[in-house]
């Protein structure tokens, strides 16, 4: 068995990992193997990043045989019970799984138990389409965030110069093994700004300022549009833009801003127990039979769904989950709702807090 270590010297992550954990308990893990299955395939190297003495370090354990296995678990389920953090990236499907296959085929007793893990995968993958992504590998984040690598190879590429070494071992073939997994190893320490966005969606928002704009459309018609902004605890490594039914978002280190159109018209607000309302034709109008069964019955007819309404011009916010009632429609049939812009809700950081995040939501799962 092949043990390699680095120190990492001037080397800084600029992400405040220090607020998931204590830096000293993390462990980040990278595995490499001749396939993706355990049974049929060995797993040749184990690779982790951690971090001790005010520097961030490398140590990997390379098979050089097919027999090893057994001996470089051995040593990473040694070394990891210093830990308390596991941090990896899309290893809840592939390393961690794998890693529990191979134990149970040699026979050996270890467990992830101990171990709290953080997907770096997990937490990116829901934010691809918001960051404009086509995937979320880890080399396309890495690129997103301008992270340059050293080594050449893919994994794939890895499996059969691994044999090669296996048969003929040399020093170019063993460095190209250890220089990959050391690259994913140092890729994933630096494509922890990444979570700046999951923070951006997951952690609570502070309205800063709201105001309303006006301006013109592209027809010269007078529109609003509210403008709310808020800061940040994690800044973003990169400004990002989006957009999503009408809202568009702004964010560039810890400054954000989001604009969402105001619909001044006239909405219907529906009554749910239409069986206690009468519809007055004439005045498009619901009225409750406590106060209708006074009218002329002539001018009455027993409410439905679709008619059961009262109707109110005023200005409105579109909402896609009922977050704010009573929430209003253009019609029955609409899937649009809408809540008024009352001027109770103007003086509210904490709803306009809550509805920042409204809209974050919306966008993150917008298509």
């Amino acid at each position: 068995m092949r043990i390699s270590e680095e120190t990492l010297d001037n080397f800084s992550i600029s992400y405040p990992l220090d607020r998931q954990a204590p830096l000293e308990r993390i462990l980040f893990l990278d595995i490499e193997t001749t396939g993706f299955t355990a049974k049929s395939s060995y797993l040749y190297l184990i690779g982790c990043a951690y971090y001790l003495a005010g520097k961030w370090r490398t140590i990997q354990w390379l098979a050089e045989n097919y027999d090893q296995e057994a001996d470089i678990l051995k040593a990473f389920f040694h070394f990891s019970r210093l830990y308390r953090y596991l941090i990896h990236f899309n290893g809840n499907n592939f390393d961690l799984p794998f890693i529990m296959q191979k134990c149970e085929l040699l026979s050996l007793p270890y467990h992830f138990d101990n171990l709290q893990g953080i997907d770096l995968y997990k937490r990116a993958a829901p934010y691809k389409r918001f960051l404009k992504l086509p995937n979320c590998k880890q080399k396309t984040l890495e690129q997103f965030l301008g992270v340059e690598r050293k080594d050449v190879f893919s994994g794939g590429e890895l499996i059969g110069i691994y044999h090669d070494y296996i048969n003929h071992p040399t020093e170019f073939s063993e460095n190209a093994l250890l220089l990959h997994n050391a690259d994913d190893l140092k890729g994933m320490l630096e494509v922890l700004p990444i979570l700046a966005y999951y923070d951006l969606f997951n952690e609570p928002i502070k309205a800063k300022k709201v105001q309303a704009n006006t301006y013109k459309d592209v027809n010269g018609k007078s529109r609003r549009e509210l403008i709310l902004t808020f800061c940040v605890d994690t800044p973003l490594p990169k400004p990002v833009s989006a957009n999503a039914n009408g809202c568009y978002f702004r964010g560039a280190d810890a400054e954000c801003s989001l604009k969402i159109p105001i619909f001044d018209e006239e909405m219907k607000y529906f009554y749910s127990n239409y069986h206690d309302y009468y519809y007055l034709p004439e005045e498009d109008v619901a009225l409750h039979k406590s106060v209708s069964g006074f009218v002329d019955k002539s001018y009455r007819v027993p409410a439905t769904a679709a008619n059961c309404y009262t109707r109110k011009v005023s200005g409105y916010l579109p909402q896609w989950d009922v977050v704010f009632e009573p929430f209003f429609k253009r019609d029955y049939k609409s899937h649009e709702l809408f809540f008024e812009l009352t001027e109770e809700m103007k003086k509210s950081r904490q709803a306009f807090s809550l509805y920042a995040t409204h809209i974050l939501n919306m966008m993150a799962t917008a298509s």
